[in-house]
């Protein structure tokens, strides 16, 4: 298993730094994270030993049942799917960054729940799509400003996802949309406040995304090829 997730991860790898040549970038800029939402513990652990120390999950519950089942291993844990307030303080225990704070109320649970500053990253709803989570793009400026008041909070950036029926002529633009948010906002002055990140793109559109700028590509499916 170990070998086919390492020639999995090295094909990746290649068009990962294919895509950033293409935007003037090269490979280091990006970082890739495994997301590990459809695979039990074993591979998940397997793909650690494969080189792919990031890995995210979707749920908070399974965020927390596998980094304590593979707390023996130093992997850096995100949570890329939705968090609800009520399961904040256990998620902080585990994820060295949450990619999806997408409102106020869980900003400010968030930085109560919090011993010592938290990375997020702010999601943002560049498809339209009404089902999607995430803040509107006119609505970035007024949440920033809402964080720095926020001791235990600091933004690293911005998160998205193309829409639902994207395809990846459109999922270039929304990228694009997300980039120019964070370019509008990158002087925004503040401690807590970066905006460095760009987490976009997943198995199907990582490469458009790297093109239009992605620091962070949140990769699963293509990972997991012929792991049955």
């Amino acid at each position: 298993m170990i070998e086919r997730l390492s020639e999995n991860l090295k094909l990746i790898q290649q068009r990962i730094e294919t895509s950033a040549q293409k935007s003037g970038r090269v490979a280091d800029d990006i970082r890739l994270v495994g997301v590990t939402k459809s695979v039990d513990v074993e591979v998940t652990r397997s793909l650690f030993e494969a080189g792919c120390t990031n890995l995210g999950e979707s749920r908070p519950q399974a965020l927390w049942d596998k980094s304590s089942q593979l707390a023996d291993i130093p992997i850096t844990w995100h949570l890329i799917g939705h968090l609800q307030r009520n399961k904040v303080k256990r998620t902080l225990a585990c994820a060295e960054l949450i990619h999806s704070v997408d409102s106020l109320r869980l900003i400010d649970a968030i930085d109560q729940a919090a011993e010592s500053p938290v990375k997020i990253l702010l999601e943002v709803n560049v498809s339209g799509d009404a089902a999607k989570h995430g803040l509107k793009v006119l609505d970035v400026e007024s949440v920033l400003e809402h964080v720095v008041q926020k001791a235990n909070v600091r933004v690293e950036g911005l998160m998205c996802m193309a829409g639902f029926e994207s395809n990846l002529d459109q999922a270039r633009r929304e990228f694009a949309v997300l980039r120019t948010t964070r370019d509008k906002h990158s002087g925004f002055q503040a401690d807590n406040i970066r905006l460095v990140e760009l987490s976009m793109g997943m198995s199907g559109d990582f490469e458009v995304a790297i093109e239009e700028g992605a620091t962070m590509v949140r990769v699963g499916t293509s990972l997991f090829e012929g792991i049955g």
